[in-house]
This record gives structure tokens, C-alpha cells and sequence, in this order.
């Protein structure tokens, strides 16, 4: 059984009484059959590494449409009893006796981030959580109620505007248009089969379109998508399996480009390893892109270990870059990303390059609370912006189990109480007024407005 850190009481938002002075959000509970239900009596706890918070209303939104409710298996819901004013670990449902129930959290929409963990204990030999995030939820009302800060307004990933029948006649048309191109093939299994919005919206005709190229990585991220070394943790897409031709990539970039205002084309995705160690046909591609059009942005999503390469990238016409961090802490970074062959240095000298080269560079943060929101997190990240300073903040939720991962990065370095994750956030704007913050890479078009 994974220890679960040491949690502190809540009493703030009550007077001596006990008298409740804010409105609590009620708890919500799963039985085996996956029937989620509330709680009268009780309310929703969030986890913020160490400390417990009862989810109050004006600490949550409406859950966002597109988000999804979870089960959590082989662990218990950590709930506030509102009549005892107490924190109560429930193994069974109170009102049906011998019933067991189970934590339940939010998996939550593109654009968001979650201010506050699901709040649970392990049960003994309980196996890693799948590779979501899971955000605490309630019940308020007649609605879900989710502990989450928007960062993105873009209805990039809005699946009510990917509707299936447009999905599949974009697909119909793309296969006409490019009948043997191996990556137009493999977007269509994305599309279709794991139902990836990037795939999507390149049969759309929408913003962003990937271009997965690389079957090779030299990270062993711990929340790795499309490759695991951990027997207990199912990868949720098939990594690329072939290498595809500069000529396949460039056709599908260009049609893109062509038919879609301020387009952007990415390397880097889920489903493939780093797009660096692809770079013998990735270079060639992007001078193909850039030998019949200077338009669309060319985007890279990476870990940032190769340097070398990615100056390389920049003289073809590499125009961004978004560089995956969960923190700028050399061991905690360590501890994630699991480099093979090179050094947090080396990243950091890929994002020094892309500045000096006037390159638009972004940060893709993984966020979890309780570890994010320390004040060692917090100082570093602070510190690393005024010696490097990058363009955009895209903060994401790490989708990997939360205690598991508290409890690794707390091996590698110590770490203070969490300030939460709406202060951290509120810092950082203030502290870099020029940054962007959002979840989505933007056009060059965008490049220079202010935030």
C-alpha cells in the first residue's frame, strides 16, 4: 500500500460554534455497479497534498461540459461530516450499511485546471490509478460542482463542435485527396479509434493539426500515453509505428495550411516518442512546407534534450516551440521525466537558443496539487522565468495517479505546504504580466499581442 501523506483538519470557514459560514458543496460516492450519487450530510473533500479542504461553492464552477465523472477503484472516499464537523474516511454507504461506495472524481475539459485532488484513501495493495487526472467534484443544487480554474477560453477541443458525421466526411475527403499517405491514415485511426481532438480537427479543417512522427523517445515519463514500462499502468493510445516520409508529412501539413486561417501544425503528440530524435525527416519536411509557403505556424512540442537539432529546426523554419516540464527543479524533473542521454541542462540551453533566436517558446506545466503549489515550486518557477524569459505558460493537469506521484517527488526534495493552487496562479500572473497563459499553442499571427 502506497503511504498516503499526512493530512491536516479544516476549520476556517466555521466560526467557534461550528456554525457553517459557507456553503459547502455535498459529496458524491460511487457503488460497484459505477451508480454515482450524493451524500446528504456529507461534504466533497479536496486534497491539496497534505491538507484537506470541504469543497466550498464559491471554490468550484459548474463542471464544464466535456468533462467526465470517474470511479476511483480500491480506495475510499475522504469526506467532511457535516453534523460533526469532522473529516470522516467512508467504507461503506452510511445510509445503506454494507453497501461499499468509492471516491469519485472529475477528469475535466481542455482549458482547465484542477485546484484541488479528489480527496481518497488506499486500500491495501491497491494498483496505480489510470492515466487521468482527477479533480475534486461535488453536488450543488441539481449540478456537478468542479474544483477547477479555467486557463483557456478556446473552443479548440470542444467536442460539440466535432461532430461525427463531419469528422467522417472530412475523413472521406482526405482519403481521396491523399489515398497512400501513411500519416493521413494513422490521424484517422487517432480520430476515430482513440478519438483524439487534434486528429479531429485536421478532418475539420479547424486550428491546430498534428503531425506524429517519431517512434523513438529518450524520456521514460511516468505518465507516458502511448508507451509504459510499468506493468501496472495501461497506456491509453498505440505509440506510431513507422517513421513517415518528409513528403507524407509536408502533404499533410500544406493541405492544412492551405485551407485553414492562422493554421498551426504541430510535432510532438501523444502518440508518438520526441519528435527530436526524428529529426533526419522531420527537417526536410518543414523545408518542403517552407519552399511552397511561408504561411501557417510550425510548432514543436518536445522535451528539449537535443540542442544541436533544434538549431537545426530553427534554420528550416521551425517557428515555436513547447517545452514539457513538471517542474524546473533538476532532481523533481528528474524524477518524471526519467531523461536517457541527456540533462536538465540540456533543456534549458534549447530554451536559452529559441529566445536568443526570437523563437516563441511555451512551457507545457504539468500541474498537480500539493506539489505544484509549494513554495519550492513556486520560488523555482519564479526564478526560472526571470533567467529565462519564455513567452507562454500552458498549463495542464498531470495525468498520472496523485499520491503515487507526491509520494516520488517527495523522496528527491522537501517540500513546504501548499499555498493552493488559485494563489499560485494569481503569483505568477502578477510576478510576469507579460506571459500568456492558456492550454492551447497559438498562431504566430498571435505571437506579439499582449497577454
Amino acid at each position: 500500500m502506497t503511504k498516503l501523506l499526512k493530512l491536516t483538519d479544516w476549520k476556517s470557514d466555521y466560526d467557534k460554534s461550528g456554525k457553517k459560514k459557507k456553503s459547502l458543496v455535498t459529496a458524491v460516492v460511487a457503488n460497484q455497479a459505477g451508480e454515482i450519487f450524493d451524500l446528504e450530510g456529507y461534504a466533497a473533500v479536496g486534497m491539496d497534498g497534505p491538507s484537506l479542504v470541504p469543497l466550498a461553492f464559491d471554490e468550484t464552477i459548474d463542471m464544464p461540459l466535456g468533462g467526465e465523472l470517474m470511479l476511483m477503484p480500491d480506495r475510499r472516499p475522504i469526506l467532511y461530516n457535516m453534523d460533526n464537523h469532522r473529516f470522516e474516511t467512508l467504507e461503506e454507504n452510511p445510509y445503506a450499511p454494507g453497501e461499499p461506495i468509492f471516491p469519485v472524481a472529475a477528469f475535466n475539459s481542455p482549458g482547465y485546471v484542477i485546484s484541488y485532488v479528489s480527496a481518497y484513501r488506499e486500500d491495501e495493495g491497491a494498483g496505480y490509478l489510470p492515466l487521468f487526472s482527477y479533480g475534486a467534484v461535488g453536488w450543488y443544487r441539481g449540478k456537478f460542482r468542479s474544483a477547477v480554474i479555467l486557463v483557456d477560453k478556446e473552443r479548440r477541443q470542444d467536442l460539440r463542435l466535432m461532430k461525427p458525421e463531419d469528422v467522417i466526411a472530412g475523413i472521406r475527403q482526405m482519403k481521396k485527396k491523399m489515398p497512400a499517405n501513411r500519416l493521413r491514415e494513422h490521424l484517422e485511426k487517432c480520430a476515430l479509434e482513440y478519438g483524439c481532438p487534434a486528429g479531429k480537427n485536421f478532418f475539420l479543417g479547424r486550428y491546430e493539426a498534428p503531425l506524429p512522427t517519431s517512434g523513438h523517445c529518450n524520456a521514460r515519463c511516468l505518465g507516458c500515453l502511448s508507451l509504459q514500462k510499468n506493468d501496472g499502468i495501461p497506456h491509453s493510445q498505440d505509440r506510431i509505428a513507422f517513421t513517415p516520409s518528409p513528403e507524407e508529412i509536408a502533404e499533410v501539413a500544406l493541405e492544412h495550411i492551405r485551407r485553414v486561417k492562422r493554421s498551426i501544425v504541430s510535432f510532438g503528440q501523444g502518440c508518438e516518442g520526441d519528435p527530436l530524435l526524428a529529426a533526419d525527416v522531420i527537417l526536410p519536411a518543414i523545408g518542403l512546407i517552407r519552399s511552397d509557403t511561408p504561411d501557417g505556424t510550425i510548432n514543436m512540442n518536445t522535451n528539449g534534450s537535443r540542442p544541436d537539432i533544434l538549431q537545426n529546426l530553427f534554420d528550416a523554419g521551425l517557428d515555436s516551440i513547447r517545452i514539457s516540464l513538471n517542474s524546473v527543479r533538476k532532481e523533481c524533473y528528474d524524477a518524471y521525466f526519467q531523461p536517457i542521454g541527456y540533462d536538465f541542462s540540456d533543456v534549458k540551453k534549447s530554451i536559452n537558443i529559441a529566445l536568443q533566436r526570437g523563437k516563441f517558446v511555451a512551457i507545457n506545466y504539468l500541474n498537480c496539487p500539493g506539489f505544484t503549489d509549494t513554495p519550492e515550486e513556486m520560488d523555482a518557477l519564479t526564478d526560472f522565468i526571470r533567467r529565462y524569459p519564455i513567452n507562454m505558460i500552458q498549463w495542464r493537469n498531470l495525468n498520472f495517479d496523485p499520491v503515487r506521484y507526491l509520494n516520488i517527488v517527495s523522496v528527491v526534495a522537501k517540500h513546504g505546504m501548499p499555498v493552493g493552487m488559485k494563489n499560485f496562479f494569481s503569483r505568477i500572473r502578477k510576478s510576469f504580466p507579460h506571459i500568456k497563459h492558456g492550454y492551447f499553442n497559438p498562431p504566430k499571427e498571435t505571437f506579439s499581442k499582449k497577454p
